[in-house]
Parts: structure tokens; sequence; C-alpha cells
């Protein structure tokens, strides 16, 4: 489970640090990780929330190919996590 928290952050990271990404989904990529590094909720519902900022994110028409790529990996690592917690 940590293992995929990291990863997700990692390339929450990626993205939030890529210049040619623009801004607003950079910024919504920061917030994203903010949300996922706050312990004072379940994993599950850190995890839902980041989601539901990525799919906002992925379905922006200014994000580059490369960047969506990204965007569907960490939903994946996410959307694992939330299946675990669920169980």
């Amino acid at each position: 489970m940590e293992e995929k928290v990291k990863k997700a952050i990692e390339l929450l990271d990626q993205i939030a640090e890529d210049n040619s990404i623009p801004r607003n989904i950079r910024r919504g990529a920061a917030e994203a990780k903010e949300r996922l590094l706050n312990e004072n909720e379940p994993l599950d519902v850190r995890a839902s929330s980041v989601i539901f900022i990525m799919d906002e994110l992925a379905n922006d028409q200014n994000l580059p190919l490369h960047g969506r790529t990204i965007v569907w990996n960490i939903m994946s690592q996410l959307e694992a996590i939330f299946s675990d917690e669920k169980k």
C-alpha cells in the first residue's frame, strides 16, 4: 500500500514540476499531492478525492498527451489503493 502512495506522489511531483504542462494542471497536481499526504483522513477517502481531481485534470483539453498518460497512471495507482482499502 505504502509503495503505491509513494509512486502516486512521485508522479504528482513529476506533473507539478513539468514546465510543458499548463500552470493550472500543475497547481491541481500540487493540490492533489497535499490531499494525499493529509493523514487526518482515511487513506481511501484521500485516494478517492485525488482520483476526482485527476479525472478533472485528465479531461482538460490543454493537457499534453504525455501529461495525460501520467494522470491516468496516477489514477490507476490510486484506484488500486482505493480497492485495497475497501477489502
